[in-house]
Protein backbone atom coordinates (compact mmCIF):
# COMPACT_ATOMS: atom_id res chain seq x y z
CA UNK A 1 0.00 0.00 0.00
CA UNK A 2 1.33 3.44 -0.75
CA UNK A 3 0.97 6.54 0.83
CA UNK A 4 0.28 10.13 0.03
CA UNK A 5 3.02 12.68 0.69
CA UNK A 6 1.79 14.96 2.99
CA UNK A 7 2.66 18.00 0.85
CA UNK A 8 0.28 16.32 -1.69
CA UNK A 9 -2.61 18.53 -2.05
CA UNK A 10 -6.00 17.29 -3.89
CA UNK A 11 -7.38 19.97 -6.33
CA UNK A 12 -10.83 20.20 -6.20
CA UNK A 13 -12.91 18.54 -9.38
CA UNK A 14 -13.73 20.87 -11.61
CA UNK A 15 -17.65 21.14 -12.91
CA UNK A 16 -19.59 22.20 -15.68
CA UNK A 17 -23.12 21.66 -15.30
CA UNK A 18 -25.92 23.18 -16.88
CA UNK A 19 -27.90 25.47 -15.57
CA UNK A 20 -31.50 26.50 -16.23
CA UNK A 21 -32.38 30.10 -16.76
CA UNK A 22 -34.64 29.72 -13.80
CA UNK A 23 -31.93 28.44 -11.98
CA UNK A 24 -30.40 31.65 -12.23
CA UNK A 25 -31.97 34.65 -10.22
CA UNK A 26 -29.96 38.23 -10.08
CA UNK A 27 -32.92 39.70 -8.16
CA UNK A 28 -31.99 38.30 -5.39
CA UNK A 29 -28.56 39.18 -5.06
CA UNK A 30 -27.67 41.64 -2.02
CA UNK A 31 -27.28 45.04 -3.44
CA UNK A 32 -25.88 47.72 -1.85
CA UNK A 33 -27.34 51.50 -2.15
CA UNK A 34 -24.52 54.12 -2.54
CA UNK A 35 -24.16 56.51 -0.07
CA UNK A 36 -27.01 59.06 0.14
CA UNK A 37 -24.35 62.47 -0.01
CA UNK A 38 -24.31 61.53 -3.59
CA UNK A 39 -28.10 62.32 -4.17
CA UNK A 40 -27.50 65.74 -2.26
CA UNK A 41 -24.60 66.60 -3.93
CA UNK A 42 -25.94 66.11 -7.24
CA UNK A 43 -29.37 67.97 -6.43
CA UNK A 44 -27.15 71.30 -4.80
CA UNK A 45 -24.76 71.04 -8.06
CA UNK A 46 -28.28 70.83 -10.39
CA UNK A 47 -29.46 73.55 -8.92
CA UNK A 48 -26.65 76.13 -8.53
CA UNK A 49 -26.12 75.33 -12.19
CA UNK A 50 -29.56 76.20 -12.92
CA UNK A 51 -29.10 79.39 -10.99
CA UNK A 52 -25.90 80.00 -12.60
CA UNK A 53 -27.40 79.95 -16.12
CA UNK A 54 -30.24 82.15 -14.85
CA UNK A 55 -27.76 84.66 -13.33
CA UNK A 56 -26.10 85.27 -16.46
CA UNK A 57 -29.17 85.20 -18.64
CA UNK A 58 -30.11 88.26 -16.39
CA UNK A 59 -26.74 89.74 -16.92
CA UNK A 60 -27.41 89.72 -20.56
CA UNK A 61 -31.16 90.81 -20.51
CA UNK A 62 -30.58 93.49 -18.09
CA UNK A 63 -28.84 96.06 -19.95
CA UNK A 64 -25.73 96.09 -18.05
CA UNK A 65 -23.56 94.87 -20.72
CA UNK A 66 -25.23 95.84 -23.43
CA UNK A 67 -28.79 96.45 -24.92
CA UNK A 68 -31.12 94.42 -26.26
CA UNK A 69 -33.71 95.40 -28.59
CA UNK A 70 -37.62 95.10 -27.95
CA UNK A 71 -38.22 92.53 -29.85
CA UNK A 72 -36.06 90.50 -27.80
CA UNK A 73 -38.10 89.67 -24.95
CA UNK A 74 -39.89 86.69 -26.35
CA UNK A 75 -36.34 85.38 -26.52
CA UNK A 76 -35.44 86.26 -22.78
CA UNK A 77 -38.71 84.58 -21.70
CA UNK A 78 -37.90 81.65 -23.41
CA UNK A 79 -34.53 81.50 -22.39
CA UNK A 80 -35.95 81.63 -18.88
CA UNK A 81 -38.09 78.58 -19.40
CA UNK A 82 -35.78 76.65 -20.89
CA UNK A 83 -33.27 76.97 -18.41
CA UNK A 84 -35.87 76.41 -15.31
CA UNK A 85 -37.47 73.28 -17.25
CA UNK A 86 -33.83 71.84 -17.36
CA UNK A 87 -32.69 72.29 -14.30
CA UNK A 88 -36.37 70.75 -12.71
CA UNK A 89 -35.85 67.81 -15.55
CA UNK A 90 -31.94 67.44 -13.99
CA UNK A 91 -33.09 67.75 -10.27
CA UNK A 92 -36.36 65.35 -10.43
CA UNK A 93 -34.09 62.39 -12.36
CA UNK A 94 -31.40 62.97 -9.35
CA UNK A 95 -34.34 62.54 -7.39
CA UNK A 96 -35.73 59.42 -8.90
CA UNK A 97 -32.29 57.93 -9.98
CA UNK A 98 -29.37 58.32 -7.82
CA UNK A 99 -31.01 55.91 -5.26
CA UNK A 100 -31.43 53.11 -7.42
CA UNK A 101 -28.00 53.18 -8.16
CA UNK A 102 -26.25 49.61 -6.32
CA UNK A 103 -23.81 47.40 -5.93
CA UNK A 104 -22.79 44.53 -5.04
CA UNK A 105 -19.58 42.69 -4.43
CA UNK A 106 -19.51 38.67 -4.55
CA UNK A 107 -17.16 35.53 -4.06
CA UNK A 108 -15.94 36.35 -8.00
CA UNK A 109 -17.73 39.17 -9.43
CA UNK A 110 -18.54 42.68 -8.90
CA UNK A 111 -21.89 43.57 -10.14
CA UNK A 112 -23.21 47.76 -10.47
CA UNK A 113 -26.94 48.52 -10.92
CA UNK A 114 -28.03 52.09 -12.41
CA UNK A 115 -30.72 53.85 -14.24
CA UNK A 116 -34.48 55.12 -14.26
CA UNK A 117 -36.24 54.50 -17.38
CA UNK A 118 -33.30 51.77 -18.81
CA UNK A 119 -31.99 49.55 -15.54
CA UNK A 120 -28.68 48.05 -16.15
CA UNK A 121 -26.86 45.44 -14.14
CA UNK A 122 -23.18 44.85 -15.29
CA UNK A 123 -21.38 42.10 -13.58
CA UNK A 124 -17.99 41.77 -13.93
CA UNK A 125 -15.58 38.49 -13.12
CA UNK A 126 -12.95 39.76 -10.63
CA UNK A 127 -10.90 37.57 -12.49
CA UNK A 128 -10.64 39.77 -15.37
CA UNK A 129 -10.87 43.10 -13.69
CA UNK A 130 -7.39 44.37 -14.91
CA UNK A 131 -7.20 47.38 -13.31
CA UNK A 132 -9.04 49.26 -10.43
CA UNK A 133 -8.87 53.38 -9.36
CA UNK A 134 -10.51 55.27 -6.73
CA UNK A 135 -11.53 58.82 -8.49
CA UNK A 136 -11.98 62.11 -6.07
CA UNK A 137 -12.71 65.67 -7.19
CA UNK A 138 -12.58 68.77 -4.68
CA UNK A 139 -16.59 67.83 -3.91
CA UNK A 140 -15.97 64.08 -3.53
CA UNK A 141 -13.29 64.95 -1.52
CA UNK A 142 -15.55 67.36 0.92
CA UNK A 143 -18.03 65.20 1.28
CA UNK A 144 -15.70 61.81 1.71
CA UNK A 145 -16.95 60.14 -1.04
CA UNK A 146 -14.93 58.49 -4.32
CA UNK A 147 -15.76 56.71 -7.21
CA UNK A 148 -14.52 53.08 -8.13
CA UNK A 149 -13.25 52.65 -11.78
CA UNK A 150 -13.49 49.22 -12.47
CA UNK A 151 -10.92 48.71 -15.68
CA UNK A 152 -11.56 45.10 -17.73
CA UNK A 153 -8.91 43.06 -19.31
CA UNK A 154 -9.14 43.92 -23.33
CA UNK A 155 -11.25 47.10 -22.42
CA UNK A 156 -9.52 50.28 -23.96
CA UNK A 157 -11.44 52.51 -21.10
CA UNK A 158 -12.89 51.76 -18.25
CA UNK A 159 -15.95 48.95 -17.62
CA UNK A 160 -18.18 51.03 -15.45
CA UNK A 161 -17.68 53.24 -12.65
CA UNK A 162 -19.25 52.71 -9.47
CA UNK A 163 -19.96 56.71 -7.96
CA UNK A 164 -20.62 57.83 -4.37
CA UNK A 165 -19.29 55.20 -2.53
CA UNK A 166 -18.03 55.97 0.85
CA UNK A 167 -14.06 56.58 0.72
CA UNK A 168 -13.38 53.99 3.15
CA UNK A 169 -15.59 51.84 1.34
CA UNK A 170 -14.23 52.35 -2.02
CA UNK A 171 -10.25 51.48 -0.33
CA UNK A 172 -12.20 48.56 1.10
CA UNK A 173 -13.65 47.38 -2.42
CA UNK A 174 -10.40 47.95 -4.10
CA UNK A 175 -8.16 46.34 -1.46
CA UNK A 176 -10.35 43.24 -1.91
CA UNK A 177 -10.63 42.63 -5.71
CA UNK A 178 -7.13 43.16 -5.63
CA UNK A 179 -5.90 40.68 -3.09
CA UNK A 180 -8.59 38.09 -4.61
CA UNK A 181 -8.06 38.82 -8.23
CA UNK A 182 -5.36 36.03 -8.50
CA UNK A 183 -6.72 33.77 -5.99
CA UNK A 184 -9.80 33.33 -8.04
CA UNK A 185 -7.79 32.10 -11.24
CA UNK A 186 -6.38 29.24 -8.77
CA UNK A 187 -10.07 28.15 -8.50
Amino acid sequence: MSETPSNFTVEPEFTNKTLSVTEINTATMAMTPISPKYRQINLIWGACFGAVLAIILTLFTSGIIFDLPENARPYVIGGYVFIAISTLRNLIYHVFADPLIQYALREHDLNYQSGLIFRSLVSQPILRIQHIEIRRGPIELQAGLATLQVFSAGGVSHTFNIPGLVYEDAVSLRQFILDHKDLAADV
